[in-house]
């Protein structure tokens, strides 16, 4: 996957995808935001994975 599929997957589920992915902090990315996994360089696929942990609600058209 790459940044930019992950970028329009979180657009996809969240109203305001720069918020969340700025603003929220995960415990499956060890206590970082989505934009802080991307700088740090964690892979997009398991930085998706995480959200979907993050968010077990998610349906699964989202997953």
């Amino acid at each position: 996957m790459r940044i930019s599929e992950l970028r329009n997957r979180i657009a996809e589920y969240f109203p305001d995808p720069d918020t969340y992915s700025r603003d929220i902090i995960h415990s499956e990315l060890g206590g970082i935001s989505v934009n802080s996994a991307i700088e740090i360089g964690m892979e997009p696929d398991e930085i998706w994975k995480a959200v979907i942990r993050h968010n077990p609600s998610m349906p699964d058209r989202y997953r």
